[in-house]
Formats: structure tokens, sequence, C-alpha cells
């Protein structure tokens, strides 16, 4: 935490430009001003893996990994967005039924999106639903805009806040996490602000634990597949960019215990849920054993070692990723906007499963399909996941509009069979192909047999 002299000079800081934002009209209004961070440099010669368990209750850190090393935040950067609303609606500087007006800035920001138009309005707690739920990046912008009357004001703001409340490795330049390599967290400063959250508005924290949210008609999920699947979680959020890999901060309450586990740069959704999920399960088990007199002082070792994902990828800046790792349509509308197709998702880690190591704590473990990897271990078997290598390709048509049209048809019909996996378009000659990768051989015939059975066209293929 830094000093008290300088903890009282970010307040200060902060609200002079919460002041300024309020007071002066936009075209004038000066922009607070940040040092530089020339340190905040995410390495490119490390794993791109960092991690992080703290338990909320005490600040005692139970695990990490790389959790002080920068690291690209992606959608992350949505906690600290509603911490500053949460903080304008507790001082009565906003309300929730406020209406915000959508900016053609706003309504221009790549998917996932609400997709309302320039002049559009729509309520403060519509804005924080979709931006916690679907983790809409036009409605963060435009929220950030509504709070500190430009993006970029608002962004000064996030990183005053960051400081005060300790994140030393943090800076925001944008409200929403699409690529800027300027704009970095860890592991630890997200732990940091999850607590802070939870410590600062427990009253708002709901909005991060909402599984479903309907606006104009249209349900949305949320993409924290955690919530209703593992008992005890009950908020915050998930994120991604090539750049940043899978980002994953999870909170969950046990047996009076509350645990917050972060993940950043995870090779896929399956395996970072499925890893964050082990995390939180080998904290409980620890305080659990606390709690009957177990004396255990070092918990590091109690931990799985962390997947090997590679080395970070410095992101293209301009050519932001859709930061919505479960949409299919999103990720293909993004790239369509870019003239390409996006690249077929990694393999999962192949390691060494928790249960496998723990028996005791297989009977937690999720049975949910989308964790093959956790729900394939067994206390006896030290058997490692299929491999995620096989395709579905479900039309071919002349046009790319039109296999983007058939992804998003699919995705919408049969949720359950692809919230999860990958959905692009494959040009061949004069042909293009409606994809979606990421499954394994059982899975991709099984979705075929659904689909096809439907008299839709469905193949499945090796890729």
């Amino acid at each position: 935490m830094p000093e008290p002299a300088r903890r009282v000079s970010y307040v200060l800081a902060t609200l002079l430009a919460s002041t300024i934002c309020v007071a002066a009209p936009v075209a004038s209004a000066q922009e607070p001003q940040i040092a530089p961070a020339s340190d905040l440099r995410v390495p490119t010669w490390e794993p791109r893996y960092a991690a992080i368990v703290v338990d909320a209750g005490t600040g005692q850190i139970l695990y990490q990994e790389r959790a002080d090393s920068p690291r690209y935040p992606a959608s992350l950067t949505k906690i600290m967005t509603l911490y500053l609303a949460f903080e304008a609606l507790s001082t009565g500087r906003l309300h929730l039924n406020d209406p915000i007006t959508v900016s053609r800035l706003a309504a221009s920001q790549a998917p996932t999106k609400l997709g309302l138009r320039p002049g559009d309005t729509i309520t403060v707690d519509d804005a924080m639903h979709a931006i916690a739920v679907k983790s809409a990046n036009d409605m963060a912008v435009a929220l950030a805009e509504k709070i500190g009357g430009t993006e970029s004001r608002f962004a000064a703001m996030m990183t005053l806040k960051a400081r005060e409340l300790g994140m030393t490795h943090t800076r925001y330049v944008n409200a929403n996490g699409l690529p800027d390599s300027r704009q970095v967290t860890s592991a630890h400063d997200v732990a940091t602000l999850c607590m802070a959250v939870l410590r600062d508005f427990p009253q708002y924290y709901h909005y991060f634990g909402t599984e479903e949210f309907t606006y104009r008609g249209v349900m949305m999920i949320n993409h924290n597949h955690l919530l209703g699947h593992m008992a005890g979680v009950d908020g915050f959020k998930t994120g991604f960019t090539n750049a940043a890999g899978f980002n994953l901060a999870a909170s969950a309450v046990r047996d009076g215990h509350r645990i917050i586990a972060v993940e950043l740069g995870g090779t896929t959704g399956a395996s970072r849920n499925a890893n964050v999920e082990r995390l939180l399960l080998t904290a409980f088990d620890i305080e659990h054993r606390r709690d009957l007199g177990d004396h255990i002082m070092l918990t590091q070792n109690l931990f799985e070692h962390e997947p090997s994902n590679g080395v970070v990828r410095m992101p293209q800046i301009g050519q932001g990723d859709t930061d919505n790792d479960d949409d299919p349509i999103d990720v293909v509308l993004a790239q369509a906007e870019r003239g390409g197709a996006p690249a077929p998702p990694p393999h999962p880690p192949e390691a060494m499963t928790l249960a496998a190591q723990r028996p005791s704590l297989v009977a937690d473990m999720s049975r949910s399909a989308q964790y093959s990897a956790a729900s394939d271990a067994r206390p006896d078997s030290m058997a490692q996941p299929a491999a995620h290598n096989w395709t579905v390709h479900v039309g071919e048509f002349r046009r790319a509009s039109q296999a983007t049209a058939q992804i998003d048809r699919v995705a919408d019909t049969y949720k359950s069979l692809f919230y999860n996996r990958e959905g692009w378009v494959s040009h061949i000659g004069s042909r293009y192909y409606s994809v979606f990768s990421g499954f394994t051989q059982a899975e991709a015939q099984a979705a075929c047999a659904e689909v096809g059975g439907s008299a839709l066209p469905c193949a499945a293929e090796p890729r």
C-alpha cells in the first residue's frame, strides 16, 4: 500500500479529477496527469501464465506464480470501470436510472458489445449489467464518458484509483480492455481490486454475480461459467484477447471463508475455468484443514503447478480483439471487420490433474462437460484429457457473409453445444465454410449427431 502522504495525494487527485468532470465542460477540461510508467512492460521472455490465490478475509496469499509480473488485463479492466461507477453511485454523483447517451466512439467499439447506435440511450443500471454479464465494450466506453466526460480522462481516473488502492503494476488507457500495449496489470493487482470491490461496495457486488441479463428481449449469459457450476462462486469477471490469453478472476465463499483466485494468460477458456476451479478447491481444502487444527503455514506446494502456456505475444495496436472468449459470433464479426478469419484456439495444456494428485477433492469437482480436464480425473487414474483437436463444419457458402450468418444461427440455436467454441470462416478457393473448433473427437461427433438430426449440414473432422 502507498505511504499515508502519497495515499492522500492520490485521493485528492481523484477527487479533483471527479470534480473537474462534473463542473467543467468536456471541451475545456484539463486531462488528469499520470506520471510515465516506463517500468510497466509485459515481459516477452517468460511464460504467459500468472496466478494468485488470496484469502479475502485475512489478505493472506495462499498461492502465487508470477503474480507481480505485468500482464494484459483484457476485460478484467471492466472491474475497475465498474468500481468507479459504484463510487459515483455511492456519493450521489450518479444514479441507477440516469440515462446514458451512446456516443459515436462508444458505438464503434469492437465486439463484444450491446450494439446500440449513436444517440441511443440506456440507463446506468442496464449499462452496468451489460458490462458485468455480456462484457459489453460499447457500454464500458459509454459509462466512462458519462462519469469522466471523455474515455481518456476516465482512464486517468482509473489509474489514479489503482495507485490509491495499492495496485503498483497497473496502468489503464481505456475503459474496456481492448488491446493496447500500454494497458497492463498483474494477477496480484487484480486480486487487490477484487477485494476492494468487496470491501468498499458490497451493495453493488451482485452485478458481478448476475448469471443472466435480458435487454430489449434478448437474454445474455454471464461469460463466467463458474457461476452456477461451482458451489460458492458468486462473482467477478472473465477476459480474453490474443495478447492476454484467457483471463479469469473468481470469488467464492464456503464455511465462512472467501477466496479470490486470479488466472491470467490461460490457453483456452475451458482449461482456464478448470484450473481456477482447482485453485479455489485447494484453497478451501487448506482453510478447512486449518479450521480442524492443522498448522499449515506454507501453502504454495499444496497447489498444482501451472500449465505451460508459451510466451507473451505483443498485441498489434489498432487491431483489437474481441474480449469475449465464449461467444463465437462476436469473434467472427470482429475478425470479419478486419478482413480475416480467426485462427483456431490452441490445445489445452497437457498437465497432471489436481484430482489425481489429491483424491479428497474429487467429490467437489464440477461435473460439467465444459471442464473435461477436471471431470475426466479420477483418484486412481493419471489419464490426460482428450485432445480438443476436432472441428465441426456446419455449412458451405459462396459468400463470407452467408458463412458468418450460419455461425450466428447455429451458435444461437445450439448454445449448449457451441457456447465455449470458437466460430470462424474458412476460405478455400471460391467457397466459404462455417467452422467451430475446440472439440474432442467424441464431442464433435455428438454435436454433429444433434445438429445433423435437425436437417442442418454438419461434418466432424480432425484439424
